[in-house]
């Protein structure tokens, strides 16, 4: 259990539901398959995979939770084909053109018509809960995916005390300072990847990957006026990641000396492993993101 993108978000609020209490909602909004009506479903599945029944997996104080979306697939096209085909027969049949107002309810019946007949794609998204830290910790860097677990989970606990960790510096002035100065922060060291942006409406992007960011050829992008608005770095030798100006982290990475101490854990079990994975994972981020809050000037 290894999550590859990371969105933040700090518990603004005491919010401490036992694992008990938090598993009741859930099981409350557990996922059922998307009914043939239905363009979409979303519910509360176990972490663990089919077979396992808690909906809240518990390692070392930390509550896993794994929200599971099913979505008919449908595409524009054939829906647009469908309703071309039925105009054209309408208008041969009755001698007259179709208002725009009648297409539009072509298009909703035939969008039920078609729905039960479409193909079903189901994803799932992971988050935990780090009550004794503070944090809400999502694997999503997409706003959509994210949106789905935290719409969810506010529907599901109607209570939910969280907002997006706000730094007293400029992420993306302290970031440009660094390279500007071919300088990283203590305990960190720059990854070969990072995104430059000129301000403004028509601002260009430069997108850099698998290079060294304080060769020559970023400078002049610097010294032209360009920000960094991504930024590789490497924690410790421990994690590799990306980090933009909103304080997502992208392209997370636990590196060797991290995935080496695992090697102890003799065990044949699916369900150790994952455990032991988790717990590992979780673990480094809670040194982890305090430093990062720490770059930036500490929380605001």
């Amino acid at each position: 259990m290894w999550f590859k993108n990371l969105t933040l978000f700090r518990l603004v609020e005491r919010f401490s539901p036992t694992p008990e209490a938090l598993a009741a909602r859930l099981a409350q909004r557990a996922f059922q398959p998307c009914p043939s009506f239905q363009p979409s479903a979303a519910g509360w599945v176990p972490p663990l995979g089919r077979k396992a029944l808690d909906l809240v997996h518990v390692v070392a104080g930390r509550s896993l939770l794994c929200l599971r979306v099913e979505e008919k697939i449908l595409p524009a096209s054939v829906l647009n084909q469908a309703v071309a085909e039925r105009v054209a027969m309408i208008e041969d049949q009755r001698q007259r053109p179709v208002r725009h107002k009648e297409k539009q309810e072509l298009r909703d019946q035939l969008l039920q018509e078609l729905l039960p007949r479409a193909l079903v794609r189901s994803r799932h998204g992971y988050a935990y809960l780090d009550t004794m830290g503070g944090w809400l910790v999502i694997d999503s860097a997409s706003p959509r995916g994210v949106e789905e677990i935290i719409g969810t989970l506010r529907k599901t606990l109607d209570v939910l005390p969280i907002a997006p960790p706000e730094v007293r510096q400029s992420v993306t002035a302290t970031m440009t300072a660094w390279l500007v100065e071919r300088c990283a922060p203590a305990g960190f060291e720059f990854g070969d990847s990072c995104e430059l942006r000129e301000m403004g409406e028509a601002g260009g992007v430069v997108r850099c990957r698998g290079q060294d960011l304080t060769g020559d050829e970023i400078r002049a992008h610097l010294v032209a006026g360009k920000q960094v608005t991504q930024l590789g770095l490497v924690w410790n030798g421990r994690i590799a990641f990306v980090l933009d100006e909103m304080l997502v982290i992208r392209r997370l990475r636990f590196l060797d000396i991290v995935r080496e101490s695992l090697q102890d854990t003799a065990t044949d079990s699916p369900e150790a492993v994952f455990d032991a994975e988790f717990a590992l994972m979780a673990g480094e981020l809670a040194l982890l993101l305090p430093l990062l809050l720490e770059l930036f000037g500490g929380e605001a």
